[in-house]
């Protein structure tokens, strides 16, 4: 899957949809590029969600495998980037409800290290240490006051605040409606808000 298909990378203007379009009638290298452009967005996502970087990488592997599957069913080519989403999330629901109910703690400070290097948020380039210490500490309160977010709300958290998708594609994931996504949203973010007041 390496080898771009003739005239792929030639056409670097291509929208989405149009790159979709190619997917669906089997070209692998429009197929790698979704690939390319989604899954680190997918590990971050799976990443807050389930607290665990190897469940996170098989929720990914599965998801870019279903999507490939599923891809020429899809009817909207417009509308991948919701639908990939909706399968990544959908996903670790269906995961965290197989869980125990004991809490995971994040192994420690390697594994954050490794998590930043593979692509989540990390501190501005030329921090200096005390600004990146702090920053480091931010990051683990937040991830620390995802795992005690409800999944639902956690999902809806991630899905609005760190990967801008919109209401109608946020309810359509978690099957409710628009009008519950921003209730529900509102809990997480005063719950947040509330636990993350000590960094203002």
């Amino acid at each position: 899957m390496d080898n771009h298909g003739p005239g792929f990378e030639a056409e670097p203007d291509l929208d989405e949809g149009s790159i979709v379009a190619r997917a669906q009638d089997g070209d692998m290298a429009a197929f790698e590029h979704l690939v390319i452009s989604y899954q680190g967005r997918l590990f971050r996502l799976a990443y807050r969600m389930l607290n665990n970087r190897s469940d996170a990488e098989d929720i990914v592997q599965e998801t870019l495998t279903t999507s490939w599957r599923g891809l020429p069913m899809l009817a909207d080519v417009n509308a991948f980037g919701g639908w990939i989403y909706r399968l990544a999330t959908n996903k670790c629901l269906d995961l965290l409800r197989k869980r125990s109910t004991r809490a995971e703690n994040i192994t420690g400070p390697d594994e954050i290290r490794s998590i930043t290097e593979a692509g989540t948020t990390r501190a501005p380039a030329g921090s200096d240490p005390a600004h990146e210490a702090e920053w480091s500490a931010h990051q683990d309160g937040l991830t620390a006051l995802l795992n005690t977010l409800p999944p639902t709300q956690r999902a809806c958290w991630l899905l609005r605040e760190m990967h801008g998708r919109s209401y109608a594609e946020i309810g359509a994931t978690l099957k409710i409606s628009p009008a519950a996504v921003r209730g529900t949203l509102a809990r997480a973010r005063h719950q947040i808000a509330e636990g993350m007041s000590q960094w203002r």
